[in-house]
């Protein structure tokens, strides 16, 4: 029955959750946890953060039982009217106060990406001057690399392609042409 009753009223899961909704969707805008928005709700509400002997009794009264404090659903109201008007930067520093992983930007970035392009160039230059190195006489400037020497067939003349060079060939029957548009 779970599956079809999901199915005829999706938003089910949203009426039974009620005020607790309203807690996921501003900490989903905001891109935090559930608790974490709690804390930042008690920051904004009482000035200060969240005592350690509170933490408990509040993760077990939402957690658990699905209780929402008066001053964390004011909270994510303001929150989700931010979010519904485009108002909401949900990037700003403060709302990543209990974030310890967050960072707005990398650290020493400039010196990191300077140094990834150092590296990429010396990569690439050495690799272009290695191939240049070790072909003696190239055929052309770009790849592959290869050598006229290479190129040329071992103990045979070489033939530009023309017709008239080609030597008589015993094998080939005789059709009676001299040359153009004459006969024999």
């Amino acid at each position: 029955m779970g599956l079809l009753q999901t199915l005829l009223r999706p938003d089910s899961e949203e009426r039974k959750l009620g005020e607790r909704m309203v807690i996921a969707k501003a900490a989903n805008a905001l891109q935090v946890g559930e608790f974490q928005l709690l804390q930042l709700a008690y920051h904004d509400w009482f000035g200060k953060d969240l005592p350690e002997t509170q933490i408990s009794q509040l993760f077990s009264a939402y957690m658990l039982a699905g209780q929402v404090p008066p001053w964390a659903r004011h909270y994510a109201r303001k929150i989700n009217v931010l979010s519904d008007k485009g108002q909401l930067h949900d990037y700003a520093p403060g709302f990543h106060v209990y974030d310890h992983d967050y960072h707005t930007y990398v650290p020493e970035g400039a010196r990191r990406f300077w140094g990834a392009v150092a590296m990429l160039v010396g990569a690439i230059g050495g690799a272009i001057i290695l191939a240049s190195l070790s072909i003696g006489t190239p055929a052309s400037m770009f790849p592959p690399y290869l050598d006229e020497t290479e190129l040329r067939p071992r103990g045979e003349a070489v033939v530009d392609g023309r017709a008239d060079d080609i030597q008589n060939n015993s094998t080939l029957p005789d059709m009676g042409v001299v040359g153009a548009g004459k006969t024999r």
